[in-house]
């Protein structure tokens, strides 16, 4: 599980507001690569952070449940967005470095350090350390991946109802079988990533076919 070593190791050079940051949404076909950073209080204690993990590990009833109790003692919270079509102009690891950067900037009062999962920010000119698995390794970071997992899922349910058919608020908008079915069938809607396979190989089939 989660520990708090690299908090305390940041707390003991006199940092106070340290943020954890992670994304939700690098590796989908459609939508937004969405952050959070995350800032707990020193000496945190409850029962239930005993089973905080990486979001990714979680039911979504575990993450929403999760989320609520982030929210309740959190210092500050901040969330960021890149929407697909910056994806697209960008690349991912641009588009995933801005969305954590707008997270950032959201925090009030302010961060003073950073721990990353596994980037790091260098247009953030504040002092961190980018932690490889870090959504596995550092609390803060862990909760930082449930807040930007549950703020994506629920902007992909709202997608689902503009964009009826691919199943949006099942898959989030990842490659599953469904929705490679539901691309084949109807081709990529507006919110699609035409950058990623396989959204870019049918683009160019059907421009070959003249479909």
């Amino acid at each position: 599980m989660p520990s708090f070593i690299e908090e305390e190791l940041l707390e003991a050079q006199g940092y106070r507001f340290i943020a954890g940051v992670d994304e939700a949404g690098r590796g989908a076909l459609a939508g937004p690569v969405v952050a959070a950073a995350v800032i707990l209080p020193r000496d945190l204690a409850a029962p239930w952070l005993a089973g905080v993990r990486d979001s990714k590990l979680l039911t979504p009833a575990r993450r929403e449940l999760f989320f609520h109790h982030i929210h309740q003692v959190a210092v500050a919270i901040g969330i960021g967005a890149t929407p697909h079509d910056l994806v697209d102009k960008k690349g991912i690891v641009s588009a995933t470095r801005l969305a954590m950067k707008q997270a950032i900037e959201q925090l009030s009062p302010p961060a003073e350090s950073l721990l990353i999962d596994y980037l790091r920010l260098p247009e953030v000119g504040l002092p961190q350390k980018g932690i490889t698995n870090g959504d596995n390794l550092c609390f803060s970071i862990a909760c930082a991946s449930i807040i930007a997992k549950v703020a994506r899922d629920r902007l992909m349910a709202l997608f689902d109802r503009v964009y009826p058919g691919y199943g949006l608020a099942r898959n989030k908008g990842y490659g599953t079988s469904e929705h490679f079915a539901c691309l084949s069938r109807l081709g990529p809607c507006p919110i699609h990533r035409r950058s990623f396979s396989p959204v870019k190989d049918i683009i160019f089939y059907g421009r070959l076919t003249g479909e």
